[in-house]
């Protein structure tokens, strides 16, 4: 039945009219929208004999008043028709006086009488935005979104005592495209053509040809009002039905959710297709998961798993913001005007008076909204402005985000000079076909943000420990470059979002890079092998493996670092709280070896930052490249710029001026003693400091005659060659009692012959090249040193004849207390065995502690008691008992004596980058 009256009016609607009768009429309404009727049916010489309107509001006019009064149009403005549902006499006689043959209503708010609705010879026609009998009720767009409707409309009806229900007199309808909204629908559609089809109606009225046709009641539907109270968004449904809820509330009344416990409205929804953008999780109250910011907006989720895209955020205090930038900190400075961006603020300051007429004076201050301005006037000073300065990009949205006169022009005056353009992340690649793989690998400095060159231009090569080729160049740091990480590093934690986030969204973000680190996990473990030697099958279990679980640990931890509630002595006759709270404590500065240089980057950084601190990183000189490509996957992870800041170069320059610098508040290193002896001291001088040192180590491996010996064999092996020696916590010397010390030599030697030594990247090779020539030859002079103190050199003590800094495992036996082996530290495949005397358990323990160092030490034996006896008594930061290696991101580790302090991993680690504070309330 519907289908065929839409036939019947479409014929009606599309035919061609003479307009040759004319009527008087009365136009009831308000609005830009029943401005524009009322001129066009007075252009096409109908004749208005009164304007029933709205009062003015904050002493400005409605846009149907100003143009009737413009016209000398007689202009009624009752606040009401009706009082306790009576009409009021005064009002309809003042309506009847005017002599009118139709009523026309094109948008009205007020509730009109019947005895005015049925008084003019033709009656009354109203225009409603929906295709009737669909979406009767005030919000009929709304609902026409909220629904999904695939086609939209509107009806002019003939009004009667009903709810929308009155006969068609005409209708059109339209295509809904899948990302309309309320404004655009209205905008591109329903506002244009609906000013036509009422001039097009009334003229049909005057020829008696208009159309009376019943509405049927199959398909209808009537919904209620919208409003801001209503309108929250239900975000435990499908994707679809939340860009639904989210378009068909937009502009008015605005869906909401909330968002770190206050209301957030949600602007410019789309579906999105393809993948999904990386970008820094929000926790949205009711989300079935975290949402996600990303450059392009606010990515929300449907229970579906399917995801749309929310362009702008507006606050409670009506603020609106691009939703990408929902982290961004303050406010942008302000740009200085130049003389003719002044002339131009000056003529943008007339439209605004013009629109805004009812303000005596247009200050800095005046704001659009709250001077009376509506959406339509949003349009005009867009529309306005566009045709004062042509080109500049202006959208409505701009408006909304900028509505102060002020930061108006400011917005404006950036978009003009192309300032308002988002950053991409730049990454210039040194890339390299290996592995099956091409590796992108970034080389310049990581500062706020940004790969750039040094400031002063200079590089140094990256070289391959496989064969001594160059990799890339990479840059070189300054003291300068120094100085500009940590004023990003300072600037992120004091006035970025960094500082202000969740401590359970800094979690998220956190969890990302991890998920990034393990997408790219083999890129990773390539680039690593390449510049650090490491054998592949290794960095990728243990270099990068281990990296991503540092990461998803101390994620964990941001939102559990908790204070303590303290009782205290009353200071009667009040009573007194104390409770005490963990802070960040500001820029970190950290400086990291070359053995493992993404695993401790990890160790550290991920403390650091879980605990809300901002970093500065040096990487080893000779294996930046890990870390370089880190900080690529912590902007695609969305961790603000300036947080996280990477600058390879010389220790003696950007480590020194590191420990120096009064804005750092805590350095942490990983390297040798005499170094962190003179960063400690730097430390102390400058600031104060807060200081963790994880230093040399000469660890004792104890392996009794009751041992599990193809265990002890294995286990001992691997304390010494693992990672080809160069491990902080390697077994630097065995001490082997007496009784099985030969056989232990024998086996030993027999399975170092077995090891494969040779390119890293095959997946058989045991043994990889040591890190860089100068320690290759620094271990070659540690083995000459030990046979002319007269150590058996019982295996190896040479470099491998091929290519790159190879070096045969290599066995030392009967070296004495007093030899240099025996004390100082290889970091390399050199073990290192001495006798002890059967049974002989505190003798041998007095030896193993006779040494300044203390990271870790080692016992294999079957008996418990004694395993407990010696691992009490042995003087080292870590203990391993018939294990070794065996480290764990919960387990802290770090050193005792001249091997540092401070611990990395586990809880300890977080208090490393955290301050306390005492808080005494009395009340």
């Amino acid at each position: 039945m519907l289908w065929t009256a839409s036939q019947v009016l479409r014929k009606f609607s599309t035919s061609s009219h003479h307009y040759q009768n004319k009527l008087k009429l009365a136009i009831i309404g308000q609005s830009l929208f029943g401005q524009e009727v009322y001129s066009n049916l007075r252009k096409q010489g109908h004749k208005v004999v009164g304007v029933f309107t709205v009062p003015d509001k904050d002493g400005k006019a409605d846009p149907l008043a100003v143009a009737a009064e413009k016209e000398g149009t007689p202009v009624f403005k009752f606040p009401r028709w009706r009082v306790k549902g009576n009409p009021i006499p005064e009002v309809v006689d003042a309506y009847k006086a005017v002599g009118a043959e139709l009523n026309v209503m094109p948008f009205c708010s007020q509730f009109i009488p019947m005895n005015v609705i049925d008084h003019p010879k033709h009656g009354s026609i109203i225009y409603h935005p929906s295709i009737l009998p669909l979406h009767r009720g005030a919000s009929a767009i709304n609902w026409t979104l909220i629904h999904g409707d695939k086609k939209a409309g509107f009806t002019v009806f003939w009004a009667d005592d009903g709810l929308d229900t009155g006969p068609i007199l005409l209708q059109r309808e339209c295509d809904v495209e899948p990302n309309d909204t309320v404004d655009t629908l209205y905008n591109r559609f329903l506002f244009p053509e609906g000013i036509k089809a009422m001039v097009e109606s009334v003229q049909l009225i005057a020829d008696g040809k208009a159309p009376r046709i019943p509405q049927p009641e199959e398909g209808a539907s009537y919904e209620g009002i919208q409003k801001k109270s209503n309108a929250k968004v239900n975000l435990a449904q499908p994707a679809e039905a939340i860009h639904n809820w989210i378009r068909g509330h937009d502009k008015v009344p605005g869906a909401w959710t909330v968002i770190d416990g206050q209301s957030v409205t949600l602007y410019g929804s789309s579906m999105l297709g393809g993948s999904v953008p990386e970008g820094q999780p929000l926790d949205i109250e009711g989300a079935s998961q975290a949402a996600r910011v990303t450059k392009n907006g606010l990515i929300l989720y449907g229970t579906d798993g399917k995801a749309l895209l929310v362009k702008n955020l507006q606050f409670e205090d009506g603020k609106m913001i691009p939703a990408s930038k929902y982290f961004s900190s303050g406010e942008s400075a302000s740009v200085e005007l130049t003389d003719d961006e002044k002339t131009m603020a000056e003529e943008i300051r007339n439209i605004w008076k013009g629109i805004l007429s009812n303000v005596p004076a247009i200050e800095d201050t005046t704001d659009f909204f709250k001077s009376g301005a509506a959406s339509m006037d949003v349009v005009r000073l867009v529309e306005e402005v566009k045709q004062k300065c042509a080109g500049v990009q202006l959208q409505n949205e701009d408006v909304y985000m900028a509505t102060t006169f002020q930061d108006f022009i400011q917005m404006f005056v950036r978009k003009l000079r192309g300032e308002d353009q988002e950053e991409e992340l730049v990454v210039d690649y040194a890339t390299k076909d290996v592995n099956n793989m091409t590796v992108k690998m970034p080389y310049q400095c990581f500062i706020n943000g940004k790969f750039e060159d040094s400031e002063n231009g200079k590089t140094y090569d990256s070289i391959s420990p496989s064969d001594g080729s160059v990799i890339c160049k990479v840059s070189y740091a300054s003291v300068g470059d120094v100085d500009r990480a940590v004023a990003a590093a300072k600037e992120a934690y004091e006035n970025g979002p960094w500082g202000k986030m969740n401590p359970r969204d800094r979690g998220s973000l956190l969890y990302r890079l991890a998920d990034l680190m393990e997408e790219h996990q083999e890129e990773l473990a390539t680039i690593e092998s390449i510049d650090s030697g490491a054998v592949y099958t290794l960095a990728l279990k243990t270099h990068v493996g281990m990296s991503i679980q540092t990461f998803r640990y101390f994620a964990g931890w941001c939102d559990k670092i908790q204070g303590k509630t303290i009782p205290i002595n009353q200071a009667r006759p009040n009573r007194n709280l104390t409770f005490t709270k963990k802070e960040p404590l500001g820029v970190c500065a950290i400086v990291i070896p070359w053995n493992y240089p993404l695993m401790m980057l990890a160790w550290k950084s991920a403390a650091c930052l879980a605990a809300g601190n901002t970093l500065v990183l040096k990487p080893a000189q000779v294996t930046p490249l890990t870390a370089l490509k880190f900080a690529e996957l912590s902007v695609k992870a969305g961790i603000p710029k300036g947080v996280i800041n990477i600058l390879p170069g010389s220790g003696g320059m950007v480590g020194q001026r590191l420990s120096e610098h009064p804005d750092i508040r805590k350095l942490g290193f990983t390297g040798s003693t005499p170094i962190g002896k003179q960063i400690m001291k730097s430390c102390a001088v400058s600031n104060l400091k807060k200081v963790s040192l994880e230093l040399g180590g000469k660890s004792p491996l104890l392996i009794f005659s009751d041992c599990d010996m193809d265990k002890a064999v294995r286990m001992g092996m691997s304390s010494v060659y693992f990672n080809k020696g160069e491990n902080c916590i390697a077994a630097g010397r065995l001490f082997v009692e007496e009784s099985i010390h030969d056989e232990f030599i024998h086996r030993v030697v027999e399975e170092i012959k077995k090891m494969k030594i040779g390119d890293p990247l095959d997946r058989s090779t045991d043994h990889g090249p040591q890190n860089h020539k100068a320690h290759l030859d620094k271990l070659l002079e540690y083995c000459e040193i030990g046979v002319k103190e007269g150590a058996t050199l019982v295996y190896g003590g040479k470099r491998v004849d091929r290519p790159g800094f190879f070096m045969e495992p290599t066995v030392f036996t009967d070296v004495e207390d007093h030899m240099f082996i025996a004390k100082e530290e290889s970091f390399g495949p050199v073990m290192v065995v001495s006798k002890f005397k059967n049974g002989d358990v505190d003798g041998v323990l007095q030896r193993a502690n006779d040494t300044e160092y203390g990271l870790a030490s080692g016992v294999f034996t079957r008996d418990i008691n004694k395993a407990m006896y010696v691992s009490e008594r042995l003087e080292a930061g870590t203990v391993f008992v018939n294990t070794y290696n065996k480290t764990d991101v919960a387990s802290p580790f770090g050193g005792f004596k001249q091997s540092g302090f401070g611990k990395d991993l586990g809880e300890d680690a977080l208090m490393e980058y955290l301050k306390t504070k005492a808080v005494t309330v009395e009340y």
